[in-house]
């Protein structure tokens, strides 16, 4: 797996982070929901650069044109329910991709809050034979919610190519996710990794919880 981790460079998209992650304006939701989708802005713009191009001819009033346009058939995928911003900013990029949806979640198997699963409840999704495939979900933190979406959405068909994208990544699931896909075709793109998952299994340093941050609470 190839991986991409934009903050390695320096690029606006620095002062997008630096906002989610601070406590003086992350608390402002609709902020926190606009800079997620600034930097899927970002991401998609990375992205389109891997895509397969061919030369079109287009008409213009006064003349005809040749231009290099994308022939991926691209479908957005996209873990509930941190994901939807993110989702929406690949959208306004890639404006005609077709659209997948997973339900999943994290629950702690233990009292102590130490031990995680996931559970996948729900997933949407056109044919993805032959597809590109992005699927999209803000936070990397273990990895496995990432791989279980992968595996429900396989039941929809066997994309041709899997890109992956999220806003904050944690080194181990980075690390976890290069060997459940080792093949160089795959990609994830970050807009940084952070070194450390606590005992909670949250990102360190991070931002906290992107769904609580994005729409309240949750009980």
């Amino acid at each position: 797996m190839k991986v991409i981790d934009l903050s390695k460079s320096n690029s606006v998209l620095n002062k997008y982070m630096s906002e989610l992650r601070s406590i003086d304006v992350q608390n402002d939701r609709m902020r926190f929901r606009q800079n997620i989708v600034r930097i899927g802005h970002v991401e998609a713009y990375e992205i389109s650069k891997s895509l397969t191009y061919s030369e079109k001819t287009i008409q213009t009033p006064l003349d005809k044109c040749a231009i290099n346009t994308y022939d991926d058939d691209v479908v957005i995928g996209t873990v509930f329910r941190a994901g939807l911003p993110l989702h929406q900013a690949f959208l306004d990029i890639f404006d005609e991709a077709g659209n997948a949806f997973v339900s999943a979640y994290r629950y702690y198997k233990d009292r102590e809050m130490n031990e995680v699963g996931i559970k996948v409840e729900y997933c949407a999704s056109p044919s993805l034979d032959g597809k590109t495939l992005i699927l999209v979900d803000p936070m990397l933190a273990t990895g496995g919610s990432l791989e279980l979406a992968y595996e429900a959405l396989k039941t929809k068909g066997t994309p041709r190519r899997l890109v992956m994208a999220c806003v904050i990544a944690a080194q181990s699931g980075v690390d976890y996710l290069q060997k459940v896909f080792p093949s160089d075709d795959v990609v994830l793109v970050c807009g940084a990794i952070d070194p450390i998952l606590n005992e909670h299994k949250y990102i360190v340093p991070g931002l906290g919880d992107a769904g609580d941050l994005m729409y309240g609470d949750k009980i």
